[in-house]
């Protein structure tokens, strides 16, 4: 397909992009289990559009051009809808990923200023001391999977840093939520098991720990309204009702625990599956590490933002972002009639050399001085419906990589690279990123944090 065949002529009729014509289920478990492959080969057999019969989600066309995914990504909120999907649908109505047109664009304004500016930049710290404190357990010169340290780099950092949480809720809330959305993901996969079948089935037990977590975040929540500092409070929770405070609104307080709740399923998984891609990654390109050690001897981060820009395109975590149509929508040279589901397939779109020259190799030069193009890198979506904590994970991958290079050294690999994982929200190194690493006896460059071992300033009475 050529970048020509965005068309914005009326269509007299409805027509799909051709597809293949086997049974819903077989692609569904192909969807599910060979994702990588089953499009590679779609879309060599059909070209950068067509349509898949799927499973609960049904009829679904599939882009994989830039100039498709900018036509959906700049779609009118009224055409197509973002809400209407199993996760939303588990998360809540008061989630983001629930919500369409007015209310969700309303959402957004209220989530938006805590995520961006200089504002960001005050979690630098707060995210090398849960870093610095999660590689104190790394063993030394022995291979371990780096995921797991990253997932508790990530959760802590979320449960401090949006909910604000701290001593015994911040515990809790650390044991109870990765149980909460590992049985999540398995009913967003197979909604037939959110149905109650008795004590101990996902269902029942989902439902348990989600009211026990609605009476935390409760809490947490009235412990904010409650205080008489919280404009000077920077936690992202604070944030959000300071805002709804000056703007006269009615606090609902179920339906921001669903919003704190989708903001920890969005950035957990997904931001620690992409550092131990990272490590993976850098493991096999020794240049590029090597590279990356002398630029954290000063207070530059050019390579490491390059680096972490090219992670991102060679290795997207979520492969895919849903609409659903809910009026007529030109798509390219097709008409899609309302019911049918257009998905971006930003995997396939990155792998692409038309759009990324040498897309295979991992090159993080590419993006040295040059920024991604907006519809040809996708790791987060687009449009009005881009991760809303993009710059967050953003800063979370630069601190924590930074820490990590300053602080150990990570030896190279010859063994081939990880394969992909589906972990039921994520894609990640199918052996979780292993590295082998050395503790270096003086940290190099300029780190905040003295030493390794420092005691957790998360369990300290600090105001976050």
């Amino acid at each position: 397909m050529s970048a020509t065949l965005i068309s914005h002529a009326p269509a007299d009729e409805f027509r799909l992009p051709d597809g293949p014509k086997s049974p819903k289920l077989v692609n569904g478990l192909l969807a599910l289990f060979a994702q990588r492959r089953f499009v590679r080969r779609l879309q060599g057999r059909y070209g950068d559009a067509y349509t898949v019969d799927l499973p609960v989600i049904g009829t679904t066309v599939i882009v994989t051009h830039p100039d498709l995914v900018k036509a959906v990504y700049t779609a009118k909120p009224t055409v197509l809808h973002g809400g209407k999907n199993p996760l939303g649908g588990l998360l809540g109505p008061g989630s983001l990923f629930s919500m369409d047109e007015e209310r969700h664009l309303q959402e957004r304004r209220t989530l938006l200023p805590p995520f961006h500016g200089d504002r960001m930049r005050s979690y630098d710290e707060l995210i090398e001391e849960e870093a610095l404190n999660a590689m104190q357990a790394w063993p030394e010169g022995e291979p371990f999977a780096t995921i797991d340290t990253f997932k508790r780099v990530t959760l802590r950092v979320i449960l401090r840093a949006v909910f604000g949480a701290e001593g015994t809720e911040l515990t809790e809330l650390e044991e109870l939520l990765p149980r909460l959305t590992a049985v999540g993901q398995r009913l967003v996969t197979a909604p037939i098991l959110r149905r109650d079948f008795g004590s101990w089935s996902p269902g029942r037990r989902y439902r348990r720990m989600r009211r026990r977590y609605n009476e935390i975040a409760t809490a947490l929540i009235e412990e904010r309204l409650t205080d008489p500092g919280l404009s000077e409070r920077i936690d992202i929770l604070a944030l959000m009702l300071a805002r709804l405070l000056q703007d006269g609104a009615e606090i609902n307080r179920a339906e921001v625990a669903d919003e704190l709740l989708t903001l920890l399923v969005a950035g957990h998984e997904t931001t620690a599956s992409s550092l131990a891609w990272t490590v993976e990654r850098l493991r096999r390109h020794p240049e590029v590490l090597r590279r990356l050690e002398r630029e954290v001897e000063g207070d530059d981060s050019t390579l490491r933002t390059a680096t972490i820009l090219e992670v991102h395109r060679v290795r997207p975590v979520i492969g895919t972002t849903g609409r659903m149509v809910m009026q007529p929508f030109q798509l390219g040279d097709w008409c899609l009639p309302p019911g049918t589901r257009v998905v971006t397939q930003a995997s396939a779109v990155h792998a692409d050399d038309r759009f990324h020259p040498n897309a295979a190799s991992f090159d993080p030069d590419r993006y040295v001085g040059h920024k991604p193009d907006t519809y040809s890198w996708i790791p987060f979506g687009g449009g009005v419906r881009r991760c809303l904590g993009a710059a967050f994970a953003q800063l979370e991958m630069d601190v924590v990589l930074r820490t990590m290079l300053r602080h150990f050294e990570l030896m190279p690999a010859d063994a081939p690279g990880e394969r992909e994982s589906f972990r039921g929200v994520a894609f990640a190194p199918a052996r979780g990123g292993v590295a082998v690493v050395r503790r270096r006896g003086t940290p190099i460059g300029s780190a905040a944090s003295e030493h390794i071992g420092q005691s957790r300033p998360a369990d300290k009475e600090v105001v976050v």
